[in-house]
C-alpha cells in the first residue's frame, strides 16, 4: 500500500456528534446520532507524507497545524496540485492531524491552504483537493464549535438549512454533554465520478469495534473552492465486510 503519510494519534475529549458507533461524514448527511438521547435526525424533506513517521501528540481544534493563510472570505491561494488523474493509490505527503479525536489529512499542495479552529477552506482543484475537502468538511460541520459557520459556508444544498434548524433546536433542548463513545476514522476511498465541477466519491470509515461504512458525497466546485452538497434526502451508509475495492487510506 502506499504510505499514507505522517499519522496521528487518539485524543479526547470527543464531540458528541461525532460519537454513537460512527462518524456522521458527508454522506451520512442528516443522520446525526447524540449517545444517551438516541437522537436521529433524518432529512427526508419533512424533516460531522512521505515514510512512515512516528505518532504526533495529540492536537487540539483550536491549534491544529496548517499553512499560515489568515482565515476569511477572501479569495483562496493558489495550489500546486493540478493533478486531475483521479488516484488509485493512497495520495502522498498528507499529513494526518487530530480534530477532536479524528484524524483528518491536509496537504501543502492540495489543501486546506486556510484553516482556524472551525474552518478549513481552500483546496485544490483536483480529485486529490475534492478528497481533502470531503474528509474534512464532514467532520467539521458536526464537531466544529461554530458548526453553524461550517455549514453555512461550505456546504450546498436543500438539506442544509433544515439541519442547521433541527440541530439548533436539539441542542438547546439538551445541551448535555453525552458519556464519551466510539467515533469511527477514515480507513479508505474510491471515487465514483469526477470532472471539473463536481466529485463523487465514497469513504470508508472503521469503527472501534471492527466494522466498517462506505457512504457516498458529493462535491461542488463553486466560487472557487470545493462546497459539500448537502441532498434533501441522503442515501444511508453501506456496511462493509472488507477494503476489497478501495484504495486503503487513514491517519490512525
Amino acid at each position: 500500500m502506499a504510505d499514507p503519510g505522517t499519522r496521528a494519534a487518539a485524543s479526547e475529549p470527543r464531540s458528541p456528534w461525532l460519537r454513537n458507533g460512527f462518524v456522521l461524514a458527508a454522506a451520512f448527511l442528516g443522520f446525526v446520532t447524540v449517545v444517551g438521547g438516541a437522537l436521529v435526525f433524518t432529512s427526508d424533506n419533512s424533516a460531522k507524507g512521505e515514510a512512515p513517521a512516528a505518532a504526533r501528540p495529540p492536537t487540539d481544534r483550536a491549534n491544529s497545524p496548517s499553512p499560515h493563510h489568515p482565515v476569511g472570505d477572501g479569495p483562496c491561494p493558489e495550489l500546486a496540485d493540478e493533478q486531475q488523474d483521479v488516484p488509485t493509490s493512497a495520495p502522498r505527503r498528507v499529513t494526518w492531524y487530530l480534530y477532536d479525536g479524528v484524524a483528518l489529512p491536509s496537504s501543502k499542495k492540495s489543501g486546506p491552504a486556510v484553516t482556524d479552529k472551525n474552518v478549513a477552506r481552500c483546496y485544490a482543484h483536483s480529485p486529490v483537493g475534492a478528497l481533502l475537502a470531503a474528509s474534512q468538511i464532514s467532520v467539521r460541520y458536526l464537531a466544529a464549535d461554530d458548526w453553524r459557520k461550517v455549514t453555512r459556508t461550505q456546504t450546498v444544498g436543500p438539506g442544509r438549512d433544515f439541519y442547521i434548524s433541527q440541530r439548533a433546536k436539539a441542542e438547546k433542548k439538551d445541551p448535555t454533554e453525552p458519556n464519551s463513545g466510539a467515533h469511527g476514522q477514515i480507513a479508505g476511498f474510491k471515487f465514483v465520478t469526477y470532472n471539473a465541477t463536481t466529485a463523487v466519491l465514497q469513504t470508508v470509515w472503521r469503527f472501534s469495534d471492527g466494522r466498517m461504512q462506505a457512504a457516498t458525497t458529493t462535491m461542488l466546485w463553486r466560487d472557487g473552492d470545493w462546497r459539500l452538497e448537502y441532498p434533501a434526502d441522503p442515501a444511508k451508509p453501506v456496511p462493509l465486510d472488507s477494503l476489497a475495492g478501495y484504495v486503503e487510506w487513514g491517519g490512525v
